[in-house]
């Protein structure tokens, strides 16, 4: 039978640094909640918006694949594996933090903010070697269906990981319809509203709400308005 569950943006946990604002979906940080700690492999999922000029600075991660979509802006990005880049919107970034690794975030704009999505996934290999990947989304020429942009296969679309996940996202205009269908039993699929309304599996979403879905084969989407939507697909039973 399907369970379901609704994490409404309103209800997220927050902190304000004044520099940093930020939104937390899952337990980080200062803000936990014992019945949000993760979605399955899902573990963070943080929208965090960064003063100009503005970052985090060198700090470590290991055997967590983290994967980072910037809405709005651009990144600033700096690892012990010798990466220097700047992601910016419309592009995502993967690293496989695996033995581990240190790294740097800076908003390269100094008058604007920067505005991205940080999202951890509890990998299915501990001790890899560390990694990074980046490229460019091809979304805006591609609506109303939804777009593959991270998988477990190095040949498949979109960026890879260490775990048997599937990230879509996808612009919709008012009134369009699309099904996502599962790609492996026992996953779930978490939705995340980034613009708009939407209905999923009968559920309205608005802005920034969260929408988990398990035992279930797959999902209606309706755009009730002009919406934008990130779908993450990820296996519901974790060896942490």
């Amino acid at each position: 039978m399907k369970k379901s569950v609704l994490h409404q943006a309103a209800t997220r946990g927050s902190a304000d640094h004044g520099w940093l604002k930020s939104f937390h979906t899952f337990s980080f940080a200062g803000y936990y909640n014992p019945e949000r700690v993760h979605f399955g492999a899902l573990r963070v999922l943080n929208d965090d918006t960064v003063d100009g000029g503005r970052g985090f600075g060198n700090h470590p991660h290991d055997n967590m694949e983290i994967v980072s979509i910037p809405l709005e802006g651009e990144l600033q990005h700096k690892d012990s594996m010798g990466n220097v880049a700047v992601i910016k919107a419309g592009e995502i970034q993967v690293m496989s933090a695996g033995t581990g690794i240190y790294h740097a975030e800076y908003n390269k704009n100094p008058n604007e903010p920067v505005k991205f999505l940080q999202i951890w996934i509890f990998p299915n290999k501990r001790d890899v070697t560390p990694r990074y990947d980046q490229i460019k989304l091809d979304i805006d020429n591609k609506r109303n269906v939804l777009n593959q942009v991270l998988s477990p296969d190095k040949d498949d679309e979109g960026v890879w990981i260490h775990q048997d996940a599937w990230f879509h996202m996808g612009r919709f205009d008012e009134g369009k319809q699309a099904t996502y269908n599962l790609k492996k039993e026992g996953n779930g699929i978490y939705f995340f509203v980034l613009k708009g309304a939407l209905k999923v599996d009968g559920q309205d979403l608005e802005t920034r709400d969260g929408y988990g879905i398990w035992d279930i084969s797959e999902v209606s989407i309706e755009a009730t308005s002009d919406a934008e939507l990130l779908i993450m697909e990820v296996p519901m039973e974790v060896r942490l």
